[in-house]
């Protein structure tokens, strides 16, 4: 009997990013299902019972929407799959020719797309807003065609229909990061470390500006671990008073990290206030936890909710960067309090923080959509 085939799409992500490649998609072929990703990437492979086909990577965003997009619809009408399920706003008309076609679709909301849209520096601020609320009514529409809608947080979860959403939370699997060694904090090399995407809608200035407040000392006061997301962006960081005092290792591989993590002595994740930041649920605030790190994080009040609940980091203003310095420069002294904290977060990742509890949404998902007949065939 064959196995359900499930086909996941994008036309933004990478092939191996957290959510869709190390989260869901191997949950899903561990699952026992025929799991495929077709998005932008340098080759056809397969990797850990995924497989992935390779759409080419856009020059730009008005490639990326419209030819990148045209071509993962058509790959994925080759794959005759039990289910789709996309991730990227830009992709509903997609979902919908899809689902015109008589395949069941699954939307998957990583961010609230009304207010990113909003935080988006490319679109000129006086279509911003028309942009939006366009965007907010595609969601709309699509959702009166799509078989179900995953959330990724509850935030996104309350703006669809509650019969139809499920939630599925961007916590960490026990297998995201590799395990490094233990390293005591006394004997830790680095201080505060970032490791993401680097953007100044991600707190860039601030960290910057608090790594100049720090007191001098050999090593750099903040590791940025990462891509920025522009040249320009990487220009007006690297002008910044405080630049001398970062250490900028680019994008790293995931055992290279961990062992970046067992040697810093706090995460740091300090994004400025947004409509779309303040109700998010980054994967990096509990990569941090799962990592044993005690973390410097914005004062939002569901972050707060987990950081003040577990005592597993500080709070700051995230456009102070004194504040954030003085955080910094807290668990530097507090060595001992600031390895607890790092190992209270770990275990409330293990208890209640953690991917497994979240796959099996995801999967029970899959089976009432699918029913029987799905677990038959693989035809759509």
């Amino acid at each position: 009997m064959d196995r359900p085939r499930i086909v996941h799409l994008s036309s933004v992500h990478r092939a191996f990013d957290t959510r869709i490649f190390y989260r869901e998609a191997k949950s899903i072929a561990k699952a026992g299902y025929d799991m495929v990703l077709i998005l932008p990437h340098e080759r056809d492979e397969v990797v850990d019972g995924v497989r992935i086909v390779a759409i080419p990577r856009p020059s730009g965003r008005r490639e990326r929407m419209t030819r990148t997009a045209w071509q993962v619809y058509r790959r994925a009408l080759k794959e005759r799959a039990a289910l789709y399920q996309f991730h990227d706003p830009e992709m509903i008309p997609v979902g919908i020719l899809l689902k015109l076609s008589g395949k069941r679709v699954i939307y998957d909301v990583h961010e609230c797309v009304k207010d990113s849209t909003l935080n988006k520096m490319y679109i000129s601020p006086l279509f911003r807003k028309p942009i939006a609320w366009a965007a907010r009514l595609a969601e709309i529409v699509g959702t009166a065609f799509f078989d179900a809608i995953v959330a990724a947080t509850p935030t996104i979860a309350r703006q669809f229909p509650p019969a139809r959403t499920t939630l599925v939370r961007n916590f960490p699997s026990s297998q995201d990061l590799p395990v490094a060694d233990f390293v005591p904090f006394a004997q830790r090399s680095l201080r505060a470390i970032y490791a993401g995407c680097i953007d100044e809608l991600y707190g860039l200035r601030q960290m910057i500006d608090a790594a100049a407040l720090l007191p001098a000392m050999p090593q750099a006061a903040v590791t940025l671990c990462g891509s920025f997301d522009s040249p320009e962006t990487e220009a007006r960081g690297r002008q910044l008073p405080g630049w001398n005092r970062v250490s900028f290792l680019g994008f790293q591989n995931r055992a290279r990290l961990a062992a970046l993590f067992a040697q810093a002595q706090a995460g740091l994740i300090v994004i400025p206030p947004a409509p779309n930041s303040i109700d998010s649920m980054p994967n990096k605030l509990f990569e941090y936890m799962a990592a044993g790190l005690p973390v410097v994080a914005s004062d939002f009040p569901q972050w707060r909710e987990i950081i003040d609940g577990c005592h597993c980091g500080l709070l700051v203003d995230p456009q102070n960067p004194q504040a954030i310095a003085d955080a910094i420069q807290w668990l530097l002294d507090h060595r001992q309090e600031a390895e607890e904290m790092g190992g209270r977060g770990r275990q409330a990742v293990q208890a209640k923080y953690n991917w497994q509890q979240e796959e099996g949404k995801l999967l029970s998902l899959y089976e009432r959509i699918l029913g029987r007949r799905g677990h038959g065939s693989c035809a759509g």
